[in-house]
């Protein structure tokens, strides 16, 4: 997983109507029929499917990832609940894919708050009208975001700055890019050396 210090980047914000899409869930962050695979590249594809494509499967001009401006955007903004539905990982490696790393919300569902920790994405909550605020500000290329781990702030383009709550341990292994995975073989040694007593112990259970 990649470490997660800092990001310099424009922002995306999620609209319906000039408002921030709340309870946005994983189906339509990534629809069921592209869970085929457990592969993580290309699942960009997928991403928003329903809001980014047209009837006759053409791109919504219309859809904010879909214009230059915000096409290489690393920082979504979004409504309350954010990531509710089923408990997918894809969603976040959807997001991952696009080139997303940090997404900010009022709130989030908990299983994909999690989920996107264990990924290497930074799920900020922040109140509501702070996220419209830093949502209004948005304005594509030459809007600059800056989340900062280390310090735990966004500062938007504007020069102001909110902190944001994050817990500890989680923060520990994005600032250093440990997933579940990598975090157990650090103590590899400690494994070993288990494995090698049971084999002397219980080596009936070798046969198993």
């Amino acid at each position: 997983m990649k470490a997660f210090t800092k990001l310099r980047s424009t922002a995306a914000p999620l609209l319906d109507k000039g408002k921030l899409m709340a309870n946005v869930d994983t189906d339509m962050i990534i629809p069921k029929q592209f869970l085929k695979t457990t592969e993580r590249v290309g699942l960009s594809e997928g991403l928003f499917h329903e809001l980014k494509t047209m009837a006759d499967g053409s791109p919504n001009p219309d859809f904010v990832l879909n214009r230059p401006a915000y096409s290489a955007a690393g920082v979504l903004v979004a409504g309350e609940n954010f990531g509710c539905g089923s408990s997918r990982e894809h969603a976040p490696w959807a997001l991952l894919d696009q080139g997303i790393t940090c997404v900010i919300a009022p709130s989030f569902a908990d299983i994909f708050y999690n989920n996107c920790g264990k990924n290497g994405i930074l799920a900020i909550a922040l109140p509501l009208h702070v996220c419209e605020a830093l949502a209004g500000q948005a304005g594509g290329n030459n809007s600059v975001f800056e989340i900062d781990l280390e310090t735990k702030s966004v500062t938007g383009p504007d020069g102001e700055t909110y902190a944001f709550d994050y817990d500890e341990g989680r923060r520990e292994k994005l600032l250093k890019g440990l997933d579940d995975i990598a975090l157990s073989l650090k103590a590899d040694s400690d494994i070993a050396a288990f494995e090698s007593k049971r084999k002397l112990t219980t080596p009936w259970l070798e046969k198993i």
